[in-house]
């Protein structure tokens, strides 16, 4: 589900929130399978916690383009 930079920002801003909503779902329920140790990529919670930053980055990018124009 990695994503790199080039798609994201062809995303539109509710697209991107969207994402950034069901990847800390996604997040918060790998964080339990690793607690209760039934995690299959333990690697999947570092890239999960990346491409957040990645989307929520392009959000502020969106943000300040939005109110300078």
């Amino acid at each position: 589900m990695a994503s790199n930079i080039k798609e994201l920002r062809e995303l539109s801003g509710e697209e991107l929130a969207t994402r950034r909503r069901d990847l800390k779902e996604e997040l918060l329920n790998l964080r339990v399978q690793k607690e209760s140790g039934q995690i299959e990529n333990p690697a999947r919670i570092k890239s999960a916690r990346r491409e957040i930053a990645r989307i929520e980055t392009l959000l502020t990018e969106k943000r300040a383009k939005a109110t300078a124009a």
